[in-house]
């Protein structure tokens, strides 16, 4: 048994991120075992869940990688827990390009997962009613099992819900009134990260208290308890014993994980150790490969370029062939310069030569395929490979040894910088869609250690 729910609505900015934060809280004083995850590939929902729950959020996303293997994410991070509570993407259908693939609605089938419509209570009445029937009608299976009011008073919300169980059949299950202060702030990729939050815990608390006054809490979780047992496992490749240490940016320009690809590669033999950009002189002891995610160096281009020992750090590392991953903000600080929001350029790593410049909108925004030009760290000439690109800031020289396909669609470009030590590009991706590409990297690494011990000895 994993009792499960995902929280969807109509569109973005309905307030799922809010009503998922407050359940979860909710849920958590009452002392239950939670987990979280979040449909699609975004980076900054999960940092939220994982504020509440102090433990990492899991990415389940269908265009990544099969329903089988996002099943076997979902048991692995739910198994044993009371309750695993999924976030949705944009609007409950709302996939690939117009289509339902990779959609909220996909993985709730999928998963069969329970689904709650989050819906905004200002501003309407019966109409309300019109847009649940078209959500119940318009694909089937319908998970849809229940209805959560956001901006609502609990007054209006009663009343609400009766007209809602008698027009559509479907019962409200609360609603979170308005409450000033407890908003999340937005920006150009989306809400501010969780971190950044100073009263962060506080909010959570107050968005926690109008849950437990207003929130069905036990229906959810009544209805949570009739998901099916997910008996789905992740298959992974067989790799070498013996740890091999992977230095992993992270600090406030530098957060983009995608956790269970972390998980992926402990278990093909990984020691993670955490490093600063920002704030450390240079690389970890001891490390064998380099892990640069995304984030927001553009934000923090001054100070990343201030730091003087760690740019070179950097730099000689790549220079010296240690094997290196780099995405997105991470492709940016490899290049020679970044330009910050006031278009002044500062000096980053300069392993590339290139520059890093804002352009005012998303470029190249959404999944691709990538195909590899050529045999390089991760991938084999040929190979295609599931991605993801959102990002405000550009490249004098994005690269070009893929091919990046956008799906259902004729366009396509070249991107990503690949060697036989380095993948650098805008794209990213998840090591779910082809553990192969982590043990590469692993491999790679234990070669550059062993090269680097003869070195020493002679």
């Amino acid at each position: 048994m994993m009792p499960r729910i995902l929280f969807c609505a109509p569109s973005s900015g309905t307030g799922k991120t809010t009503v998922t934060c407050a359940v979860l809280r909710a849920f958590q004083r009452r002392g239950l075992k939670l987990a979280a995850c979040k449909s699609g590939p975004d980076y900054i929902d999960p940092m939220f869940h994982q504020k509440v729950l102090d433990t990492p959020s899991t990415n389940l996303d269908l265009f990544f990688f099969s329903s089988e293997t996002a099943r076997a994410l979902l048991r692995q991070v739910g198994e044993g827990a009371d309750l695993t509570v999924l976030e949705g993407a944009m609007g409950f259908y709302d996939g690939i390009a117009t289509s339902e693939r990779a959609s909220a609605y996909d993985l709730a089938v999928q998963t069969k997962t329970p689904a709650v419509l989050v819906l905004d209570g200002r501003g309407s009445a019966l109409s309300l009613a019109a847009t649940v029937k078209g959500f119940q009608a318009f694909r089937s299976p319908n998970p849809i099992r229940g209805v959560l009011l956001n901006r609502a008073k609990p007054a209006m919300a009663q009343r609400l819900g009766e007209m809602l169980l008698r027009e559509t059949g479907l019962p409200l299950l609360g609603c979170l009134p308005p409450l000033e202060g407890c908003g999340f702030e937005s920006r150009h990729l989306g809400l501010v990260t969780a971190g950044e939050i100073q009263d962060l815990q506080q909010k959570l608390d107050r968005l926690a208290d109008a849950a437990e006054e207003s929130v069905d809490l036990d229906a959810i979780l009544e209805l949570a308890r009739e998901a099916p047992d997910v008996k789905d496992k992740l298959k992974l490749p067989k790799a070498p014993r013996g740890k091999v240490k992977i230095a992993v940016a992270r600090d406030e320009a530098f957060c983009f994980y995608y956790e269970s690809s972390l998980r992926i590669l402990r278990s093909l033999g990984a020691a993670l150790v955490d490093f600063s950009p920002l704030h450390d002189k240079k690389l970890p002891k001891g490390v064998c490969g380099l892990y640069l995610g995304g984030g927001y160096p553009e934000l923090h281009a001054e100070a990343l370029a201030m730091n003087h020992a760690m740019r070179e750090s950097v730099r000689a590392a790549v220079a010296a062939g240690m094997p290196t991953v780099a995405e997105c903000g991470g492709f940016l600080y490899l290049q020679r310069t970044l330009q910050d929001q006031g278009r002044h350029p500062w000096l980053m790593a300069s392993a590339l030569d290139a520059e890093g410049f804002p352009t005012g909108q998303l470029s190249r925004f959404g999944y691709i395929t990538l195909r590899a030009k050529t045999d390089s760290l991760l991938f084999e000439a040929g190979e295609e490979m599931p991605a993801h690109e959102f990002h405000y800031w550009d490249s004098t020289d994005p690269g070009h040894s893929f091919e990046a396909q956008k799906p259902l669609s004729q366009r396509h470009w070249e991107t990503g910088v690949a060697t036989p030590s380095l993948y650098a590009g805008f794209p990213h991706f998840h090591f779910a869609s082809k553990p192969q590409a982590a043990v590469r990297f692993l491999a790679a690494a234990r070669r550059w250690r062993e090269a680097q011990k003869e070195m020493q000895q002679k």
